[in-house]
């Protein structure tokens, strides 16, 4: 008789979250699900998500559907990346690597944390496509040697993240006085802050540089040959100035709802940031995302691809590698199945009209 495979009955975003929950200690879970102060943010990323309702068509050809995209010249199979999520060796001992042959065999591609429990070299071994984010240091010189590091190792996109001048303050860590367990390493900066896992985050975040302005990143436009893609805007006229600086592309993103408690939805702030660009630049959207047919209304507003965060940590922790590939295959086929039954066969036939807001 076959063993019975206990992924099999993880189908959706709350059951890969139930197991996680399950087998994370205390500490761990409540780093990974907690947003800033009072979490409004945090809820109000995925609330964004139900104002809007589909609008299908009916008598359309949808007997093969092509979910394929083309982003930044590295072709997927769906708008579906892997959002930047620190510390991945907390929920599987193979982290950021198991996450990456995960990523690779799904078709999707990887943004790489600069907090990463593996480092950015191990990361790249799995062949994944990946992109590195960076968090930009009062060290210049070491912001330098991060991203000539990702260079030399084949990452395809420089992600700076422009919404943290410091960590954001969070009650669950501040109760649990969150920091790495001994063993484990900020593996990417550990030559350089040898006792950054016990410093605790919001502490150790006091190394990021709180004074960078418009001028800084289109140096870092100009300092590097890959294209940069600026994340953390909220605000139309935020993401004309990085495409002014020489950005590819920007994320819509509030850091997952752990910055700033207040902020708007990012779905929500989506469709600024689309109009204002009006097509200069690519614009991604991440926070909240939790089914395919979230992706689909991102789509629909105007991103041109979505990323996740949670959902992979969840996945990988309920079953490692395989957690997420499952996670990730279920998620695309989602997408796929949404846009079946809007009657639409390829991403160019989503926009606004297949929507209607409900509040």
């Amino acid at each position: 008789m076959s063993e019975v495979d206990p992924l099999a009955a993880l189908v959706r975003y709350e059951d890969f979250a139930e197991v996680a929950r399950e087998r994370l200690p205390d500490d761990v879970y409540d780093y990974y699900a907690s947003g800033a102060l009072s979490e409004w943010t945090l809820g109000e990323n995925e609330r964004a998500y139900t104002r809007w309702r589909f609008r299908r068509r009916v008598l359309v050809d949808v007997s093969a559907i092509d979910a394929s995209c083309n982003l930044l010249g590295t072709s997927l199979s769906t708008p579906l990346l892997v959002a930047p999520t620190a510390f991945q060796c907390l929920a599987d001992p193979e982290g950021e690597v198991a996450t990456g042959r995960a990523v690779r065999a799904a078709g999707s591609l990887m943004v790489v944390s600069t907090l990463g429990t593996r480092t950015l070299e191990d990361v790249a071994a799995t062949g994944v496509p990946r992109w590195f984010q960076l968090y930009i240091h009062k060290d210049r010189g070491l912001t330098r040697h991060l991203v000539e590091r990702a260079e030399a190792a084949g990452f395809t996109a420089i992600v700076p993240t422009l919404d943290t001048p410091r960590i954001g303050i969070r009650y669950a860590d501040q109760r649990n006085r969150f920091q790495l367990p001994p063993g484990l390493e900020v593996a990417n900066l550990s030559a350089h802050f040898p006792d950054a896992a016990a410093s605790g985050l919001r502490a150790f975040s006091e190394q990021f540089d709180d004074a960078i302005g418009w001028d800084d990143l289109a140096e870092l436009c100009r300092s590097t040959t890959l294209p940069v893609v600026a994340k953390g805007v909220l605000a139309g006229a935020d993401g004309v100035r990085a495409a002014d600086a020489g950005c590819a592309a920007v994320i819509v993103s509030n850091h997952g709802g752990r910055q700033l408690d207040g902020d708007p939805g990012t779905l929500d702030a989506l469709p600024e940031v689309v109009d204002e660009v009006a097509g200069r630049i690519s614009v991604l959207v991440d926070g909240g995302v939790r089914r395919g047919t979230d992706v689909v209304k991102a789509i629909a507003l105007g991103a041109s691809a979505v990323l996740i965060g949670r959902p992979v940590l969840w996945a990988l922790a309920a079953g490692g590698q395989a957690g997420v590939e499952r996670m990730l295959r279920l998620m695309q086929e989602e997408i796929i199945d949404a846009m079946r039954q809007l009657g639409v066969a390829d991403l160019s036939g989503i926009g606004p009209h297949v929507l209607q807001r409900t509040g």
